[in-house]
């Protein structure tokens, strides 16, 4: 399976569907105050990275990272497809982010997801790519719904050339064979 991701910079039809899918299943997990999923346009601002992952051309994940000061970004709306799960889509999803923000040299990633049993897989997900529990950040206060969690994260460089200094890894947003 080729899971490609890639870098969103407008609105399709089938990515709206996908993304309201993703705000409609968040309903039964907890009241709407602890519900903190992005809508399309609020995913879309200057300040979020959205990405999608596909596989033969078809929607099969998003994922998204958004600034909350410099050197600390947000994981948002991960969701793998009701049919791909189980696949390794959301790996390969989180290990694209977490390449993302590397190499623009962000230090810390942070998430909150929800705490009901629902969240399970991604709970194991995140646990396994080495986030650690943490407290409320950002504008996020304790919450009984909530689980938060972060990650720190070292630039990924190639050696240093006293010429041109530590240079980004290239292709790491690639398409990830599997």
């Amino acid at each position: 399976m080729n899971i490609r991701i890639t870098r969103v910079h407008t609105p399709t039809p089938e990515l709206e569907r996908f993304l309201t899918d993703h705000l409609r299943d968040m309903e039964a997990t907890a009241p709407p105050e602890s519900r903190h999923a992005l809508d399309i346009a609020r995913l879309l601002a200057p300040t979020v990275r959205l990405f999608t992952a596909t596989v033969d051309g078809v929607l099969a994940g998003t994922g998204a990272l958004a600034a909350l000061e410099p050197g600390h970004e947000e994981l948002k709306s991960m969701r793998t497809a009701p049919a791909m799960r189980g696949r390794g889509v959301a790996s390969v999803m989180l290990a694209a982010l977490l390449d993302d923000a590397r190499d623009r040299g962000i230090g810390r990633v942070s998430l909150e997801t929800g705490a009901d049993d629902f969240f399970w897989a991604a709970h194991r997900l995140y646990t396994q790519a080495g986030f650690d529990e943490c407290e409320p950040f950002g504008r996020y206060t304790d919450d009984p719904h909530s689980l938060f969690m972060t990650i720190r994260v070292a630039p990924r460089t190639l050696p240093v050339s006293v010429a041109t200094g530590p240079q980004p890894v290239p292709g790491a947003l690639a398409p990830v064979p599997r």
